[in-house]
């Protein structure tokens, strides 16, 4: 274990597993006190456990919370900020890819909940231990996929039609369309953020019996990159000095790339924000967290 990030504090979701682990590996080898929020169903109490003996950083520990309920976000997000009350770092990695639709206890289509409600939340209700960080960074896991994607203001549950790629493409880019929006509203502050195209990794994403997950296992067998190599961007991000600058960039491979226009667009970005606003029921106390780290710059 190096030292490079002894004394700060990282959040990262879904740890338990793939990408995931190896970003909560890679910040827990460098030092930092790392909270690694996943499924209490999980294997994450196995996996916090192996990662103290891995990286010889007894400073890891798990917090179990489903982030597809909007209330177990709320619940993970208080007792974080219990135990630390700054927060340097901040990795929405959780994500989940569903071939059938699928609505979570709110009601809402999985897809959209977990990959883009969840985070878009839990950013909003750690703001403030954020803002306490002197260099925050909220760091994104992305996808290519968000190419493919269309932010649906009319119907972003797809009721009307569902298809799990729109559905995942969708949320892809509203991971990209909320990290350019946050550093919009956090210019000039001290937190930065981005997002990352891992690249196509074998991790068990998206593991089920359809036509589609038996052929992206194949894939994947055949043809991706490890999990280790799929985080390095999002270590690189959470960590590097190279990216100061560069708040909402969209990477992959440590390279600044150009996401898909609609990311950048910011009348549907501000569209889209509010709408993630109204579905998460932000309340006038939560959204205030946000204002008050743009106004202590």
């Amino acid at each position: 274990m190096n030292e490079d990030l002894v004394g700060k504090v990282a959040v990262v979701t879904g740890a338990s597993s793939g990408i995931g682990r190896e970003l909560a590996r890679g910040l827990a080898e460098r030092g930092a006190t790392v909270l690694a929020v996943s499924r209490g169903s999980g294997s994450g109490q196995r996996v916090v456990d192996e990662l103290r003996l891995s990286t010889g950083n007894e400073r890891v520990r798990f917090l179990p919370a489903d982030l597809s309920s909007l209330a177990e976000v709320r619940s993970v997000a208080a007792l974080i900020t219990a135990e630390e009350p700054r927060i340097d770092l901040l990795v929405n990695n959780a994500g989940a890819y569903f071939a059938r639709r699928t609505t979570t206890v709110d009601g809402y289509e999985a897809t959209f909940a977990l990959n883009h409600l969840a985070p878009f939340l839990l950013t909003h209700l750690l703001a403030e231990g954020l803002a306490r960080a002197p260099q925050a960074r909220v760091v994104g896991t992305a996808s290519a996929a968000s190419r493919a994607g269309r932010l649906r203001l009319d119907d972003p549950m797809l009721e009307r039609r569902y298809d799990g790629w729109a559905a995942y493409s969708q949320s892809k880019l509203a991971n990209v369309a909320f990290t350019v929006e946050l550093a919009r509203r956090l210019e000039g502050t001290p937190t930065s953020a981005y997002a990352f195209h891992p690249g196509f990794v074998d991790s068990g994403f998206g593991a089920g019996s359809t036509v589609m997950n038996r052929l992206l296992r194949l894939a994947a067998r055949l043809f991706a990159r490890t999990p280790e190599q799929g985080a390095d961007t999002g270590i690189y991000l959470a960590t590097s000095a190279e990216v100061a600058g560069a708040s909402g960039g969209y990477f992959a491979d440590r390279k600044r790339i150009q996401p898909k226009a609609a990311a950048l667009d910011r009348g549907l970005g501000e569209r889209f924000w509010r709408l993630s606003e109204e579905l998460v029921g932000l309340t006038p106390q939560e959204r205030a967290a946000l204002q008050r780290a743009q106004r202590a710059a």
